[in-house]
């Protein structure tokens, strides 16, 4: 099932996800529609806040993207980042490691806005699988990138926020008219979205 995507200026955004203890159903069902809606939206990432659930649960898919590599290792092992998609993390821990790099990101709760943001080249995470199993991954490129945006929102923290102070004040007016959308009611729905620029998380 396609979900509704919360955008810019709803609370949920910024709170930080509860553990999830127990795998159930519910955890399921929500895991399986987080995975159709981020592929019908065209998205690389979706977090569980972006669709009104405060849980540590995100999924990732950069299998479609390729003028943007990643590299990927699973539990110390190499595997290719594309038939490894999607990819799925129950309460994720991660450490950043090596340089740190600028690139574009979007997001699909800002439709449309896209900034330069700055991130660490390396991502290790460690997190559960819908089996419960626990897991170990080690990412760079895009897909470590990706894993970073993803976290920040399970945290309650926005790309807007990685920004640097000009950049941000150069969206204001567009942020602005995002919380007003937000505050009539307004959701976005993937299937209703115009093409959006850049890869969006």
């Amino acid at each position: 099932m396609i979900l509704s995507i919360l955008q810019y200026g709803d609370p949920i955004l910024r709170a930080k996800g509860k553990q999830i203890a127990k795998i159930d159903d519910h955890i399921r069902d929500l895991a399986a529609n987080m995975i159709e809606t981020m592929h019908a939206a065209n998205g690389i990432g979706l977090a569980a806040q972006q669709v009104g659930e405060t849980l540590q649960l995100t999924v990732l898919d950069v299998s479609q993207i390729e003028d943007r590599p990643s590299t990927l290792k699973l539990n110390g092992k190499d595997v290719d980042p594309a038939t490894s998609m999607p990819l799925l993390l129950i309460n994720p821990e991660i450490e950043l490691s090596g340089e740190t790099e600028i690139g574009t990101e979007g997001c699909l709760s800002f439709p449309e806005i896209t900034g330069e943001i700055e991130r660490a080249e390396l991502t290790m995470a460690r997190a559960q699988t819908l089996e419960g199993d626990k897991i170990e991954i080690e990412a760079s490129g895009l897909l470590a990138r990706a894993i970073q945006h993803e976290v920040d929102h399970l945290n309650g923290i926005l790309f807007i926020d990685r920004m640097n102070s000009a950049a941000k004040a150069a969206l204001s007016s567009r942020l602005k008219r995002l919380q007003k959308q937000t505050k009539r009611g307004k959701r976005i729905r993937p299937q209703d979205e115009q093409a959006l620029v850049g890869e969006t998380l």
